[in-house]
Order: C-alpha cells, then sequence, then structure tokens
C-alpha cells in the first residue's frame, strides 16, 4: 500500500500548549502555511500555501483515497489541521492513518521527533534541526508590535526571506526524519488490534467530552474572590504590601518565632503552627495553608480548551505511558483528578453556579476543597443524555492473582471480592467473619495489598500508611505475613526475573504461562503479552548491582521525573508491574471495542474506568457491567468484574 508522509507549519493567535489541537485548529486565524510531503521512497516536496502555491493534485486526491496511508509523526495533530484548514475540507478519517510517534512510544522512545532521533542515534544530519524553535517562534505565532517591525503582530514571509527558506528547509526534514524513524521500526510491526485501538483512540478524542461553562466560570470567579480575601486577612495582619512572598513572610514569621524559618512547604508549616505561641502567627500560617490550597488550574484548563461546541477534546494521549501502554491524560489532566465525598454534591454544584460563595463557605469546611471536589462534576453529558461510568473492580490484583496461580485470591475474586478481608484472613489466620469494615485487620489487609503487589516493603507501606496506622515495629512482620500469604505472586516475581535474565544473557526466548513470553531480539527486549501485545526494552544489559550483590536488568528509557533519556535499572518485581498494569490496560481495550460495538460512545476514560455519553432512552449499566464482565479469549480463566452508575454530571460514586 502506497504511504504519503506529511508534516505541517502552521499558525494561529492560539498557544497550542494551553488550548490543546482542536482548539487551536479550528480557531478563525487557524492556517496551514506549509505543507511537506513525500510519497513513499520518494524525494520530498514543499508547498509554500503562505505564498500562493496550491497542492498538487495527486497530493489533494490522495489525502481522500483510503487506499493511501497518511502517515505522520503526533497524527492526531495533521488530521486536525487538514480537517479544519479551508483547503482542505473534509472529515481524516483515522482507519486512513498512522502515527509515526505511536510506532516510536511502543517501542520504549521519547514522545518528541527531536528526542526520537537521539534516542535512535541518526547522524546529525538526519536529525531534526536546531533552528525549529526559533523559527516556529517567529512565524507561527504572533509577535509583539515594536517600532522596529512597524507595529506587526504577525511575521510573515516578506518580512525575513532567509528565515522563510530555511523554515521550508525544517519542514521537508521533519518529513525526512519522521520516514527514517518509520522505515526503521517497520521491522517491529503494532498488531493490527493495537492500530485499530489507536482508531478507536482517535474517535474518542474527535468525540471529545461537554462542559459546564456556567460551573467552570463560577467556580473559577470563586476562587478569585476567596482568594484576595484571605490576601487581604495577610495584610491586615502582617503589615506586607505582598504576604504571598514567601521571602517576605519567612523574614515576618521569622521576627517572631526567634529563628530563621527557610521553608513554608506543606510539610514544614505543620510544624511551626505548633510551635508558634503568637495567635497571629498561626493564623498567617493557616492562611498560607489555605491560600496554597487556592487552585483551580483545572477549571481554567477546561475554559481554555473548550471548543466552540463546548466540548474539551484531547483529554487522552494514546500509549502515554510507553513502560505499559496506558493513556496518559492531556490538558484537564483526567487521570489526576480529586475525588468527591461531598455528601450533597448537588447543592455544593448548585451554591457555586449560582454564585452563592457566601453559603458555600457557611456550609462546608472549605471553598478550596469544595472547588476541588466539584472539578469532575464540570464535565457534563449532551442534552437529554446522561453519562454511563464503569470501571474494573480490582483489576490489578486479579490479573496478579492470574498470572501467578494464586487460587484463594481467583476463589475470593469468582466470589464475593472482598480482597482486603479476605488477604487479612489469610495473613492472621484468622475467619473472614471476624474482619469487619473499619477494623484495623481490615485497615492493615488493604495497605499491604495496595502497597506490597510489585515487590515493596517497609518504605512502600510507610507511603502508603499516610495516617500511621500501622506501628512502624509492626511494618516488617507485616510484610513477612504478606509474602507468606502470597507465595505464587512472591515466586512470580523472581520468576520474571530470571527469565528476563535469561533471555538477554542467552540472547534467547523464554516462555512462560498463558503465552507470557521473553523475547531477546538484537538490541531490544520484547515481553510479549498474552493479548500478543509487546513491551519494548531498549539496549537491555546486565550488570552488577552498586548496592546489593548480584545483578541487575538496565536499559534506556526515559526516566519519569527528569524526563531524560537515560539507561534506568528494573527487575523481576517491577517488571511484574509493568506486565500486570499492560495487561489490564489491554483488558480495557477489549471492554472499550466491545462496548462501542453495542452501540455505547465512549467520551472519555479513567485508568480503568469508562465514561459513556449515552441517550437517557438507551442502554443501561446492567449491560455495559455485563460487557465489561465477559471473558477474553486470551485470558482463560481471568476473573472480571465491573462496578458501574449513572449520572447526569461525571463524579465519583
Amino acid at each position: 500500500m502506497d504511504i504519503l508522509s506529511i508534516d505541517v507549519e502552521t499558525y494561529c493567535d492560539l498557544d497550542i500548549k494551553n488550548v490543546g489541537a482542536y482548539r487551536y485548529c479550528e480557531h478563525p486565524s487557524f492556517e496551514i502555511i506549509l505543507f511537506a510531503y513525500a510519497f513513499n521512497d520518494e524525494p520530498v516536496q514543499i508547498v509554500d500555501l503562505a505564498q500562493g502555491e496550491g497542492l498538487p493534485e495527486e497530493v489533494i486526491n490522495a489525502l481522500h483515497d483510503p487506499q493511501i496511508i497518511k502517515s505522520a509523526f503526533n497524527a492526531n495533530f495533521e488530521r486536525n489541521a487538514l480537517k479544519n484548514d479551508i483547503f482542505f475540507p473534509g472529515n481524516m478519517p483515522p482507519e486512513q492513518w498512522q502515527c509515526t510517534m505511536v510506532k516510536a512510544l511502543v517501542m520504549g522512545l521519547p514522545s518528541s521527533l527531536d528526542m526520537v532521533g537521539k534516542a535512535m542515534r541518526f547522524e546529525e544530519d538526519k536529525q531534526k534541526m536546531k533552528e525549529g524553535k526559533a523559527l516556529i517562534q517567529y512565524f507561527c505565532k504572533p509577535c509583539k508590535p515594536t517600532k522596529a517591525n512597524g507595529g506587526r503582530t504577525r511575521n510573515l514571509p516578506e518580512h525575513a526571506p532567509e528565515k522563510w527558506e530555511l523554515f521550508k528547509e525544517y519542514c521537508k526534514q521533519d518529513v525526512a526524519v519522521e520516514r527514517d524513524i518509520r522505515n526503521k521500526l517497520s521491522k517491529y510491526q503494532i498488531t493490527e488490534k493495537e492500530q485499530r485501538l489507536w482508531e478507536l483512540d482517535q474517535h474518542i478524542n474527535d468525540r471529545g467530552v461537554g462542559t459546564d461553562i456556567a460551573l467552570i466560570e463560577k467556580a473559577i470567579q470563586c476562587d478569585a474572590e476567596y482568594a484576595k480575601k484571605l490576601e487581604t486577612e495577610a495584610i491586615k495582619i502582617t503589615g506586607l504590601n505582598n504576604p504571598n512572598s514567601p521571602t517576605q513572610l519567612k523574614k515576618w514569621i521569622g521576627e517572631r518565632v526567634g529563628h530563621e524559618v527557610t521553608s513554608l512547604t506543606k510539610d514544614s508549616i505543620p510544624g511551626l503552627i505548633e510551635e508558634a505561641k503568637d495567635e497571629n502567627v498561626k493564623r498567617i500560617l493557616e492562611l498560607r495553608q489555605l491560600m496554597a490550597k487556592t487552585s483551580v488550574k483545572k477549571y481554567l484548563a477546561m475554559e481554555n480548551a473548550r471548543c466552540e461546541d463546548g466540548r474539551v477534546r484531547g483529554l487522552l494521549q494514546f500509549y502515554g505511558a510507553n513502560r505499559t501502554g496506558r493513556w496518559a491524560g492531556r490538558l484537564v489532566q483526567v487521570q489526576n483528578l480529586p475525588q468527591n465525598h461531598l455528601p450533597d454534591l448537588d447543592d455544593a454544584r448548585n451554591c457555586i453556579r449560582e454564585g452563592r460563595f457566601d453559603d458555600v463557605e457557611f456550609l462546608y469546611d472549605s471553598i478550596p476543597d469544595t472547588l476541588s471536589q466539584l472539578i469532575r462534576t464540570a464535565f457534563i453529558p449532551r442534552e437529554g443524555n446522561r453519562f454511563l461510568v464503569a470501571d474494573f473492580s480490582a483489576i490489578e490484583a486479579r490479573v496478579i492473582a492470574w498470572y501467578a496461580g494464586e487460587d484463594w485470591r481467583l476463589e475470593v475474586f469468582k466470589t464475593h471480592g472482598k480482597i482486603y478481608e479476605a488477604s487479612a484472613s489469610q495473613m492472621f489466620h484468622i475467619p473472614i467473619e471476624s474482619i469487619k469494615k473499619g477494623s484495623d485487620l481490615r485497615q492493615k489487609g488493604k495497605i499491604a495489598e495496595l502497597a506490597l503487589g510489585y515487590g515493596g516493603s517497609v518504605g512502600a507501606i510507610t507511603s502508603m500508611d499516610k495516617s500511621k496506622s500501622i506501628p512502624e515495629e509492626e511494618l516488617p512482620e507485616l510484610v513477612k505475613h504478606w509474602r507468606d500469604a502470597n507465595p505464587h505472586i512472591t515466586k512470580f516475581w523472581w520468576d520474571c526475573d530470571k527469565a528476563a535474565k535469561k533471555a538477554i544473557r542467552e540472547k534467547t526466548t523464554v516462555c512462560m504461562q498463558f503465552g507470557l513470553k521473553f523475547i531477546y531480539d538484537p538490541g531490544v527486549l520484547f515481553i510479549q503479552l498474552p493479548s500478543g501485545r509487546k513491551l519494548s526494552y531498549l539496549r537491555p544489559k546486565i550488570e552488577a548491582h552498586q548496592t546489593f550483590s548480584g545483578d541487575k536488568i538496565t536499559y534506556e528509557g526515559m526516566e519519569q521525573t527528569s524526563k531524560q533519556w537515560t539507561r534506568i535499572d528494573t527487575y523481576g518485581p517491577k517488571l511484574v508491574e509493568n506486565i500486570v498494569q499492560a495487561t489490564a490496560r489491554d483488558c480495557l481495550g477489549e471492554a472499550m471495542f466491545n462496548v462501542t460495538k453495542a452501540g455505547y460512545d465512549i467520551v472519555m476514560h479513567v485508568h480503568d474506568e469508562i465514561i459513556m455519553d449515552v441517550p437517557k432512552e438507551f442502554g443501561n449499566i446492567e449491560e455495559v457491567n455485563g460487557i465489561f464482565g465477559e471473558p477474553i479469549d486470551w485470558a482463560p480463566g481471568l476473573p472480571l468484574k465491573a462496578d458501574g452508575y449513572e449520572c447526569n454530571y461525571y463524579m465519583k460514586d
């Protein structure tokens, strides 16, 4: 099949980082200014749309020909750009496109064209041009009017002809680099099901989700008024002209507590409050805590990204977590929305929507907390519809028990499903009936379950047990109890460790249960999942441990905190975490296909949960839960179950 490689450069008054690709591309100021392309391995061509050139007929025909694959790095942007530009009216269905960025992410590579070229060690002249960032700043964004530039607000080709010619070369080079990446990765084909899942993901992002603009605007207004009120009180107490300044505030507090204050973080403030004798100092520290909590970034993100029809699009990044293939959040970051536990959510929501901010302060403990809990509820279904929300119940715990053959756990999931109680029963050898909700033993079972499944020890429990409900001296024993109660899971960690090391050392394939395989391919360790999808670990090595005896597995990848391409350590329990989370993600993919086939429109999904925007007369949550629980052919014996509910705005049930 013929492939048309594409890269476009665009202009818009909006900043794409703030508003996202969908709103950016639909804005009246948006236009494509350069269009670079190549058919198959032919020379790259450039069309200067900004200076009146038109696309050749064969390119226009190819853009609408379902028999020609359109390929781009981050194809979602090219699709949006083309379907919104006046030159190319049309739908740009994802079924006719392939995304080289996704191919790179599947291989464990970074998500930027520049970094992929470096990670793949392309020669300097085969990489993305360094001048690109400055050229995009100059031609693709508004400029500040000055005397020197004649007061203009946009730079056009005639304002810098030499720069413009360089920009054309830059656009062509992007096509060449994208094509080189695709060609070099062509031997590592992604499965047909993954391609179809990306296409479904594009439809979900294109569909977007509705937003309640009245709630969003009032929440932002409420936050601004509350922050001003706190600031006014802080000025009155301190006499400082800017009590939000940490430097000014630390000095003011230090003078009153008798020593230098070096930190005003959420961790250090409670200690300072306890130490303070002066009531004014205590109140200022409390105000500081409250001011730190007043964040409406997600409301602002919704407002910024909201398209003309009131919907927010582009919230999900396919394969955003490239160690497991899970989705990542974009713009509003729906993957880390605050939970809501207000018993009268409707009332709180209406108070904000109607601007009754004094009522909120009177009725609820905290305005910042109330606004935070209402973020989810700003997502709303279409007129005449409701949301159906369903999520897998304890999916990771089910998957790890299935892989390891931990039969007592599988029996729990096939019957009552009370894994925290059952875990405590197994750990402490007491009848499950004697472990009640809210009891110490159930709490220990819960914390152990959440902290210890992937090789965690005392440190993992300490991080999970925020309230310090378990005495420190009991922690080592708790770890031992959990591991003794789950011998097959513990064995699975180290079976995977041995399998990975054997595959790397002997350059071979190690087969395990349910089709799980550790495969060495020159330069890559693949872990093939039961679904057929493969996880990738680039340039794997076995190296000596620096701090422990024995050796360790290392590979090249993107370090999550620093976002640097570097060498990363891993070991059996961490590989098991990747395998389990990736398998849970594949279960979600199956559910997404199945609910879509049944006629339910997905508008978002968060971790193991799917949100559907459904007419009130269509479908029901029992049917959706049943679809989630259907057996999966590649996972025989995996017991799946879903919990779900209906709602008139997004919420946690």
